[in-house]
């Protein structure tokens, strides 16, 4: 039987009913944006997050009929916490993308302990501050997959998988617990703590849903996209380009050589866990790629659509040594430079809409080449080929930079959502419709291959990025 995936994203929620295949039987989505009431405030509402995905799910069950199991994906760190007897959120929750906690984090730091304004661990103590310590007793905190299983179990089930607990900011390095160290810095009791449970294995049904069917898979976006694009071997990876952009690598049973980041900017991440077990990998995060286009299209107005983008850029054979680093909001992996900013260089009276489309995706597209450069050297392992999913996987002029500025085969996943096929892997796998990773590895089916057709000039892309770099100092002085 198939698979109900429930994919509560940054900016849309979506149901999916995913055939044994790995083909998709039903989908359906709604937009659900978060709310900015302050500039660096991100705020969301728990209920309409959760209401949506069960109005969606009963759609595509209706449509598709029984499944044989639940997988829960979701936006990562963002921060819900609530009251256990009336299963009320005490307030708006906290988005990933907040920054209202930087103070204390760099208080934190000052202390020896790091922990990103992106984390949920700030975002925690900020939320149970806003309730009177006597009733702290009752609440539980939870990333939104936490969130989501409560409500499908109808408060029975509180918990997280290690993908999404690994990134919170409160557990150990290993991943063996909670840190005790940063809990208490932060004011944060034990008991609102979700128990970490295996990404794929059979939980408690959802009750909420017709059929009742069990919650048998959660995981995080990004290790949910691992899963997806068959990237369960050593030296598999995978980029997912959307409004940011998240390079993954599956690296096995050894944890990455450094406990926090490394020096190329790479983060450790648990990629999976079953039967207590944690795969490891290495994660590059590019902090805007799909938002370059947007500027395009809605700032600039020099193209109608996204997928415009694509044949703007096709107009011309290359950039006419037109050149653009999109650093909006400063740059990742590997620099990690909170005051750079976006910078447009080369022009000459001849450029034209085509080159200054072309150079936007080309200088996504070797951002992309950064991540792959900077993961291969934190993780010490040979990256052959890259698989892409995300929104900007469907622009044929961006794959193809993508191929040139890695010079690596580039594969492409057969829906853009691959984060909905990892989630379906996990839960699958828990109730026997997949019977192991093997399985998964070999259910990869992508849309095409494309392969480098030239070699884009990477000392001269370089070059560029240090003319992006320190442009706001008092913020590339910051490091998180």
């Amino acid at each position: 039987m198939s698979i109900l995936v429930i994919d509560i994203g940054t900016s849309g929620v979506r149901a999916v009913v995913v055939r044994p295949d790995a083909t998709v039987a039903a989908a359906a989505y709604r937009q659900t944006l978060p709310s900015t009431p302050f500039p660096g405030l991100v705020e969301f509402d728990p209920r309409v997050l959760s209401d949506t995905a069960l109005e969606l799910a009963g759609r595509v069950l209706a449509e598709a009929g029984p499944v044989e199991a639940v997988g829960i994906t979701n936006q990562r760190t963002s921060t819900v916490v609530w009251d256990r007897a009336t299963g009320d959120p005490v307030g708006p929750g906290i988005g990933w993308q907040d920054l209202r906690t930087i103070g204390e984090c760099l208080t934190l730091q000052a202390q020896g302990i790091r922990v990103s304004p992106n984390a949920s661990a700030t975002k925690v103590a900020h939320l149970l501050s806003q309730v009177p310590r006597d009733g702290w007793d009752r609440l539980a905190f939870g990333t939104v997959d936490s969130w989501m299983a409560w409500v499908l179990s109808e408060g029975r089930l509180h918990v997280t998988d290690a993908t999404n607990a690994g990134v919170t900011g409160l557990r150990l390095a290993d991943g063996s617990g909670w840190s005790e160290r940063v809990l208490s810095a932060l004011d944060i009791p034990a008991s609102v703590l979700p128990d970490v449970v295996d990404s794929t294995g059979v939980l408690d049904v959802a009750s909420a849903l017709p059929g009742a069917p069990p919650i048998a898979g959660i995981a995080g976006d990004q290790q949910a996209s691992l899963i997806g694009q068959g990237c369960v071997r050593r030296g598999k990876a995978k980029i997912t380009f959307g409004t940011g952009a998240m390079l993954d690598a599956c690296l096995g049973d050894e944890h990455p050589p450094f406990d926090y980041r490394g020096a190329q900017g790479c983060f450790p991440i648990a990629a999976w866990q079953a039967h207590g077990k944690v795969v490891w990998g290495v994660e590059a995060i590019m902090l805007a790629a799909g938002t370059n286009v947007e500027w395009l299209r809605d700032d600039l107005g020099i193209i109608a659509t996204a997928a415009e983008s694509d044949e703007v850029a096709a107009a011309c054979e290359t950039t006419d040594d037109v050149w653009y680093v999109p650093a909006p909001l400063g740059l990742g992996a590997p620099y990690w430079d909170f005051g750079a900013r976006g910078t447009l260089l080369g022009l000459t009276r001849g450029s034209g809409r085509p080159q200054v489309v072309r150079a936007v995706l080309e200088g996504v597209a070797h951002r992309g080449a950064d991540l792959v450069d900077a993961a291969e050297a934190d993780a010490g392992v040979a990256l052959e080929t890259v698989r892409l999913d995300g929104g900007m996987s469907t622009n044929p002029t961006f794959v193809q930079a993508v191929a040139d500025a890695t010079q690596r085969p580039v594969e492409v996943a057969p829906i853009p959502e691959a984060t909905t096929l990892g989630a379906a892997f996990h839960a699958g796998l828990a109730v026997g419709t997949w019977a192991g990773f093997d399985d998964v590895a070999a259910a990869w089916r992508p849309s095409r291959i494309v392969t480098p057709a030239r070699a884009l000039d990477r000392d001269r892309w370089r070059a560029a990025v240090e003319r992006a770099r320190a442009w706001l100092p008092e913020l590339s002085a910051l490091d998180f």
